[in-house]
C-alpha cells in the first residue's frame, strides 16, 4: 500500500491514492472522505450510466472544480471564463450539436454500427495506388490498436522515444533498400503529396529557372491532380506526356514517371535508361513513383538513374480505409538528403557513447526559413510507417518476395485467360499486378455494372471502352475464378480451380531484380508471432506515451484518445472500402462525413467544411488556395500579400509561400499581442495588393487577445481575407469561434482538439471550414465527386490523394463530438482553461510566466520563462526538458514561440492529481536549480546537465558526481511506485547532424 505524501499543504497521492471510505485503490485520484458507492445518480434509472463526459474530463466532479477555482481565485466557472475570454469575444451562441448532452458509450457504438452497416463490402480490384492487404493480427492488435504506439508524440525527445525511432529507421531502411536509393525519410502524407514534394524539390534544385514539368500520362490521376494544385501557385506548367525532343527536355526541370504504370504496364529497362539519360543530359531531375511490393521482384529505380523515388506503403499491412491514412515513402540519392522534405531518422550517440536514434536535422526548416522554406511539412504518417515496417520485419525478404510472386503469377494467369478465351484484348503486354483491358462488344459502364451486380466485384473504369483490374495478396481461388468468369464468360471448371491450374510464374528476366534484398538482421529475425510480439513490446517499452503520464505540450493538445472512439477504426466496414469505390457502396462514410462536416462548421461558426486535407499544414495550404481562387473569381487575383505575425507557427509563412503569396511580417508587442499599429500600417501600405492575413487564436503566446476583432476589421477594410490557424481550437469550443470573431476560413487539427491520436508523429487531419463566399472553391477530386466541392468548375484541384483524406480515422472525431454533445464540448473547453490556469498558479509561484492577459490569466496554455536561469545557473530549457524525463514526463513544447522557454498545455482530460504531479516535478527541479545558483552544486556537473539518467548510467560501478544515484533516479516519492526509465542518456545532437547514419547499418559504423 502506498504511503500518502504532502504536496504544497494538500493531502494527495503521489501516484496511487486510496479512497479511505470504500478502500478502493484509484490511480492518481484526489483523496476524499465520501464513499462513491453510496452516491445515487440524480437522473432517472432509465438513463444510461456509461456517460462519456465524466470519463473524458479528468476532474469533472463539483469538488474537483471547486478545488481548481479556489486556486485561481474564483467562485464560479462563469466568472473565471469571463476573466480569460474578452467580453467582445465571448459567445452566447449555443452549439447545435445533437444530442445536446451527448450519447453514452454504448449508444455511440450502436449508432456507429448502424452507420458502418450502410457501407457495402465488395471485393476491390480497383488498384490505382490502393490495394487489398492482409493485416497481420499481431501488428493490428499490438501497434494499430495499442495506446503505447498511437498516443505517443513526435519523437523530438529521443531519449524517451527510442522504440519508435528504431522502427522508423527500419521503415527508412526498407524503402532505401527496395528503391535502391541512398536514403529515405520517415514517411510523408500520401503518394500524391509526395509527388508534389518531388516536383517542388526538382523545381528548387534549378532555382526556379525552368518552369516546365513533364508528367507521364501513366502516372496515377490523383497524383496529377495534386501536382496541378501545387504547380499553379509556383508558376509551374505541368505537361501531361513525356518530352518528345531535345528542346523539350532542355525546357523542363524534371520528368515524372510511374513504375509500373497506372495502367499496369512496365517498359523495358533500356527504355527507362534512355529516358533517364535524356533527362539528366538536359540538367533535369527524374522522379519515379513506384510500388514497394513490385520492387521486391522488379529492378530498382536506382538501376536506371532515378533521382527521387516515392510511393505509398499502404499494401504493406495497412487497410484501404477509404483512402487513408497511409504512409507515403520518399527516397533520394545521397547528394540530395539534406534537401529532402519531411523527417529523417538518424543514429547518433548518447552521453555514455552508446549508439542511439534521433530525428536528424530535426529543426523543421519552416521554423528557420519560414517563407523561404521549400516545404511546409509538419506531420508525417509515423503510426502507419511503423505498421508497414513491422509488416516487412514479420514477412522478411523471402516472405515479401513470395507475396509478390504470387500476385504476379495470378495476374499472369488471368492475363492468359483474357487473351485466349475472351473477346477483349490487353492494353499492356507486361505487368506486375494490373491489367488494362480493351473491352469488346460491351461498354465499360455495362461491364462494371455486371461485375458489381453478379459478382460483387469492383474494377476501375479507364475510359468508355476500357477497364483495369489489379490483384493483391488477398486474392483467393474464388476471386480468380470469378474474374476469369467475368472476363471470359466461361464457368466450366472454375468452381474446382486448383493448384494444378495455376502455376508460379517468374518475372521476365530483363525486368527481374537481381541480388538479395533486405539483408539486415531485423528483417531476418522476427518471423514467428512470438518473436515479433516480443520485438514490438521491446520497442514499446522504450517509449513514453499517454499510457505513462500526461504529455503537456503547448499547441499540440495531447488529450485522451478514448478507446470507444478508437475501436471503429479497425471495423471492416470502415477499413475495407477502396477510396474509389462507387458512392452507393460508401453510404455509411457519406453519412459520417456529412454529419462531421456540419458539426465542425457549427463549432467554428462557418458555413461549410472540407475534410480532404490530411494534416494541419495541408489545411493551411488548402485554405490559402481557396482564398486565392476566390480572389481570382472577383477580379482581384493581383492581390498576393499575406500578412503574418512574427509569432506564427512556422508552417504559416511556409504555406503562404507555397500558395503563391508574398509574406509580410507584422510585429508583436512586448506582452505578446499582435501589434495593431504595425498591422494597420502594413495593411495601408499594401492595401492594393493585400490578399490575406494569418492569425492564431488564442495567440501562440497562450492568451486571448482583446484586439483580434480590430485586427480582422483592419484586414477586411483593406480588401484582404482572414485565415485563422486552428491549432488552439481547444480553447474556443462553445465559448467563441473563428467565424463569429470575423474570420473567413480556418483549419482544424483533428489530431489535437478532436481526439485523433498523434501516433508518434502522424496521422493527422487538417480540415478547413469556410464562410459561404468561399464554399464554392473547396477542394475537389479527380475520381470521386466530393460532397463539399462545387460542381460548377470553381473548386480548386485536390490537395490530397484521396477524396476525404484520411477517412478511416474520421470516426474518431465524429464519435468525440457525439459523445460530448454541445454542453460537454463547452465544459471541456472551460476545464482546459481552468486546468491551465491552475497549473500556472502553482508553477508561477516558482518560475516566471511570460505572458498573461490584463487579469493575469492565460488561455489553455502558458509559457514558463527560463531565460534568466542561464546567467544565474547555466541552466537552459533543454536541461529542464531532459530532467523532466527523470521524473517520468515528456517535456512541454521547448523554445517555441520564445527561445529558452517551455510552453505547457494540460488539456481537460488530465486529473488534478496528474496536474499536481507535474507541478511537483517542476517545483522540485526549481529547487535543483537553486542548488546550482547558491553554489552547492557545480554549474557544469549537476543533475540537470547530466539528465536524463538511464539505468546503465546509474549502475556504473564508479560514481564521482556531486549528487547521489537516488537523487538522480528518485527525486520524488511517487517515482518509486511507477518509474519510467529513459533507455539512453542525453544524445549528442551535433554529432548526429554532422554524421548522418540513416539506415540499419551495423552499429560498429559509429565510432
Amino acid at each position: 500500500m502506498r504511503f500518502l505524501i504532502r504536496s504544497s499543504q494538500r493531502l494527495v497521492a503521489g501516484r496511487y491514492a486510496v479512497n479511505t471510505t470504500s478502500r478502493v485503490f484509484t490511480r492518481g485520484a484526489l483523496i476524499g472522505s465520501r464513499s462513491y458507492s453510496s452516491q445515487i445518480p440524480s437522473s432517472s434509472p432509465l438513463e444510461p450510466l456509461d456517460t462519456y463526459l465524466r470519463r473524458h474530463n479528468g476532474s469533472s466532479s463539483p469538488k474537483s472544480i471547486e478545488t481548481l477555482l479556489d486556486k485561481v481565485g474564483y467562485k464560479s466557472v462563469d466568472s473565471f471564463v469571463e476573466s480569460v475570454v474578452p467580453d467582445g469575444i465571448l459567445s452566447r451562441r449555443p452549439l447545435q450539436i445533437s444530442p445536446e448532452n451527448g450519447l453514452s458509450e454504448s449508444q455511440l457504438t450502436s449508432r456507429l454500427r448502424e452507420i458502418a452497416s450502410e457501407n457495402k463490402l465488395y471485393r476491390s480490384f480497383i488498384g490505382r495506388g490502393y490495394y487489398g492487404t492482409i493485416v497481420p493480427p499481431v501488428i493490428q492488435r499490438n501497434i494499430l490498436e495499442c495506446p503505447e504506439w498511437y498516443t505517443s508524440y513526435t519523437p523530438y525527445q529521443p531519449e524517451i522515444a527510442q522504440g519508435r525511432l528504431e522502427s522508423l529507421m527500419n521503415f527508412q531502411t526498407l524503402v532505401a533498400d527496395l528503391t535502391g536509393m541512398s536514403v529515405a525519410n520517415a514517411s510523408l502524407l500520401d503518394e500524391a503529396t509526395a509527388g508534389a514534394e518531388a516536383m517542388a524539390m526538382g523545381f528548387h534544385a534549378l532555382r526556379g529557372k525552368r518552369k516546365v514539368y513533364y508528367v507521364d500520362e501513366n502516372v496515377h490521376s490523383q497524383t496529377i491532380s495534386v501536382l496541378k494544385t501545387r504547380a499553379k501557385t509556383l508558376g509551374i506548367e505541368v505537361v501531361i506526356g513525356l518530352p518528345k525532343d531535345e528542346a523539350e527536355f532542355k525546357s523542363s526541370f524534371g520528368t515524372l514517371i510511374q513504375y509500373p504504370g497506372a495502367n499496369g504496364n512496365i517498359e523495358s529497362p533500356e527504355y527507362y535508361q534512355q529516358l533517364s539519360d535524356k533527362v539528366h543530359g538536359s540538367g533535369g531531375v527524374l522522379a519515379v513513383a513506384t510500388d514497394l511490393l513490385a520492387l521486391t521482384v522488379l529492378k530498382a529505380p536506382s538501376s536506371f538513374g532515378a533521382d527521387i523515388v516515392f510511393g505509398n506503403s499502404q499494401r504493406f499491412g495497412v487497410p484501404f480505409g477509404y483512402g487513408g491514412p497511409h504512409a507515403a515513402f520518399f527516397a533520394v540519392a545521397d547528394s540530395e538528403k539534406r534537401k529532402m522534405p519531411g523527417r529523417l531518422i538518424g543514429r547518433s550517440k548518447d552521453r555514455l557513447g552508446n549508439p542511439a536514434f534521433r530525428l536528424a536535422l530535426q529543426t523543421r526548416e519552416q521554423h528557420i526559413r519560414r517563407e523561404k522554406a521549400t516545404s511546409n511539412i509538419c506531420t508525417a504518417q509515423a503510426l502507419l510507417a511503423n505498421m508497414a515496417a513491422m509488416y516487412a520485419v514479420y514477412h522478411g525478404p523471402e516472405g515479401l518476395k513470395n507475396i509478390a510472386n504470387r500476385v504476379y503469377s495470378l495476374t499472369t494467369y488471368l492475363a492468359s485467360q483474357i487473351e485466349s478465351s475472351s473477346s477483349h484484348s490487353l492494353v499492356n503486354n507486361k505487368w506486375f499486378d494490373t491489367l488494362t483491358v480493351k473491352l469488346g462488344g460491351v461498354t465499360a459502364d455495362e461491364f462494371l455494372a455486371k461485375a458489381r451486380s453478379e459478382y460483387q466485384i469492383n474494377l476501375f473504369k479507364v475510359d468508355d471502352s476500357s477497364v483495369s483490374v489489379a490483384l493483391d495478396e488477398t486474392v483467393t481461388a474464388k476471386d480468380v475464378s470469378d474474374l476469369v468468369s467475368l472476363f471470359t464468360g466461361s464457368t466450366v471448371g472454375l468452381t474446382t480451380l486448383s493448384a494444378a491450374d495455376v502455376q508460379y510464374t517468374s518475372v521476365p528476366e530483363d525486368l527481374a531484380r537481381t541480388g538479395k534484398i533486405l539483408q539486415f538482421a531485423v528483417f531476418n529475425t522476427h518471423h514467428s508471432e512470438t518473436e515479433l510480439l516480443r520485438y514490438i513490446h521491446h520497442l514499446q517499452s522504450k517509449d513514453l506515451s499517454l499510457a505513462n503520464s500526461m504529455i503537456p505540450l503547448g499547441s499540440c493538445t495531447m488529450k485522451l484518445n478514448a478507446t470507444v472512439q478508437m475501436a471503429p477504426v479497425t471495423w471492416p466496414e470502415f477499413g475495407q472500402i477502396h477510396p474509389f469505390a462507387p458512392i452507393d457502396q460508401a453510404k455509411g462514410y457519406q453519412t459520417l462525413v456529412s454529419e462531421l462536416e456540419a458539426d465542425l462548421a457549427d463549432i467554428t461558426g462557418f458555413d461549410a467544411t472540407s475534410l480532404q486535407p490530411n494534416s494541419g499544414a495541408q489545411g493551411e495550404f488548402a485554405g490559402l488556395k481557396v482564398i486565392r481562387a476566390y480572389l481570382d473569381s472577383i477580379g482581384q487575383g493581383h492581390r498576393d500579400i499575406c500578412i503574418i505575425p512574427v509569432s506564427a507557427h512556422g508552417t504559416n509563412p511556409a504555406s503562404a509561400a507555397m500558395a503563391g503569396f508574398k509574406v509580410v511580417s507584422v510585429k508583436c508587442t512586448n506582452n505578446g499581442e499582435l501589434d495593431l499599429v504595425d498591422l494597420e500600417a502594413k495593411a495601408e501600405k499594401y492595401k492594393d495588393k493585400l490578399a490575406a492575413t494569418m492569425i492564431t487564436y488564442p495567440s501562440t503566446y497562450g492568451v486571448f487577445e482583446p484586439g483580434v476583432k480590430r485586427a480582422i476589421e483592419i484586414v477586411h477594410s483593406h480588401g484582404g481575407q482572414v485565415y485563422m490557424d486552428g491549432a488552439n481550437m481547444n480553447a474556443q469550443i462553445g465559448l467563441t469561434s473563428p467565424g463569429e470573431i470575423g474570420a473567413d476560413v480556418c483549419h482544424l487539427n483533428l489530431h489535437k482538439t478532436f481526439c485523433i491520436p498523434h501516433g508518434g508523429g502522424g496521422p493527422g487531419v487538417g480540415p478547413i471550414c469556410v464562410k459561404s463566399h468561399l464554399q464554392p472553391f473547396l477542394p475537389s477530386h479527380d475520381t470521386v465527386a466530393v460532397t463539399s466541392a462545387s460542381s460548377d468548375g470553381r473548386a480548386v484541384d485536390s490537395v490530397s490523394a484521396a477524396p476525404y483524406g484520411s477517412a478511416s480515422i474520421l470516426p474518431i472525431s465524429w464519435a468525440y463530438i457525439k459523445l460530448m454533445g454541445a454542453s460537454g464540448l463547452k465544459k471541456a473547453t472551460e476545464l482546459a482553461l481552468l486546468n491551465a490556469n491552475y497549473m500556472k498558479a502553482r508553477v508561477g509561484e516558482h518560475f516566471p510566466v511570460a505572458y498573461t492577459n490584463a487579469e493575469g490569466r492565460c488561455a489553455h496554455e502558458f509559457i514558463v520563462d527560463l531565460r534568466g536561469f542561464k546567467s544565474t545557473s547555466g541552466i537552459e530549457a533543454i536541461d529542464v526538458a531532459k530532467r523532466l524525463q527523470d521524473y517520468g514526463f515528456h517535456a512541454p513544447t521547448m523554445s517555441w514561440p520564445v527561445p529558452n522557454t517551455l510552453m505547457i498545455e494540460p488539456t481537460e482530460s488530465e486529473s488534478i492529481a496528474e496536474l499536481d504531479r507535474f507541478c511537483d516535478a517542476l517545483i522540485s527541479i526549481r529547487k535543483e536549480i537553486a542548488d546550482i545558483e547558491e553554489g552547492r552544486v557545480p554549474r557544469e556537473n549537476n543533475v540537470l546537465k547530466n539528465a536524463p539518467h538511464s539505468q546503465q548510467d546509474l549502475l556504473t560501478s564508479e560514481w564521482d558526481r556531486p549528487y547521489t544515484r537516488e537523487q538522480a533516479a528518485y527525486p520524488l516519492p511517487y517515482l518509486r511506485e511507477a518509474k519510467f526509465w529513459p533507455s539512453v542518456t542525453r544524445l549528442d545532437d551535433n554529432y548526429g547532424d554532422l554524421n548522418l547514419f540513416c539506415s540499419c547499418d551495423p552499429v560498429e559504423a559509429i565510432e
